[in-house]
């Protein structure tokens, strides 16, 4: 969702206005992704190195992720409804704590949904994606859930936050990646719109899909777990799961 600053700069608003606007481009573009049955969306929201910006656009963007999802929670039985599963990867504990609240209660409350799956990549970079993830496999050697056997692209891909997206858009002109789902993108089509994210609209869409049609690679094959790596990957599940639950608790 690149492109919201240079939007407010265009109109001659806020940054924050910008990034409102953004935020209300997100929740069209899902309707859009409902209607078109595409089964998991997956946004880039906020980079962990955007804390680097000032205090100011950092806290202003706090409020307005805390105002998104007060909204999503009020509107849960839509939300229920339409059968979408809301999933936020990153490092939560860089959050303030009541922001954490509201995001596992959302995705506490919609985890047992599956017709769209929407992945917010929220204080999140690719880098960081992967060191935490070999961190929870180092874990698992220690604590001898698996051993170094076990360990292979398969176990790496299944303990990342976020699986391997069919397509990435990027939008406002930009031509890299920066630091966005950096292991999962090996076979990805990647599509470049000059939109700015909130001016992007049904028909660069469409386009990034007919662009995706002509290029999509053949399925790479699947490779089934073993045992162990089965029982790691389902205490990972449940480690994840609890410490949604601490946020709750905790801020109570």
């Amino acid at each position: 969702m690149d492109g919201n600053r240079r939007y407010a700069k265009k109109l001659s608003v806020k940054t924050s206005d910008g990034h409102s606007k953004g935020f209300d481009k997100l929740s069209e573009t899902l309707k859009w992704c409902l209607d078109l049955g595409i089964p998991e969306v997956t946004v880039y929201a906020f980079s962990i190195e955007n804390f680097k910006r000032s205090d100011e656009e950092v806290n202003a963007l706090m409020d307005l992720a805390r105002d998104k999802f007060q909204r999503l929670l009020d509107a849960m039985d839509q939300i229920n409804d339409w059968g979408v599963r809301i999933h936020v990867a990153g490092r939560m504990s860089l959050l303030p704590l009541d922001l954490c609240k509201m995001v596992s209660q959302a995705m506490l409350a919609t985890r047992h949904n599956n017709k769209l799956r929407l992945n917010i990549a929220y204080a999140y970079t690719g880098r960081d994606e992967i060191s935490r993830a070999a961190s929870q496999i180092a874990d698992g050697v220690n604590h001898e859930d698996i051993t170094t056997y076990d360990i292979n692209e398969e176990l790496v891909s299944q303990a990342l936050d976020l699986g391997p997206p069919e397509l990435l858009i990027r939008t406002s002109g930009e031509v890299r990646l920066s630091d966005f789902m950096l292991w999962q993108t090996a076979n990805t089509v990647l599509y470049f719109s000059d939109a700015l994210w909130p001016e992007f609209t049904v028909w660069n869409l469409l386009l990034a899909i007919i662009h995706f049609q002509r290029y999509a690679p053949p399925p790479l094959p699947q490779k089934d777990n073993n045992g162990n790596q089965d029982e790691f990957l389902q205490k990972l599940e449940e480690k994840r799961l609890q410490q949604l639950k601490n946020y709750i608790e905790c801020s109570s």
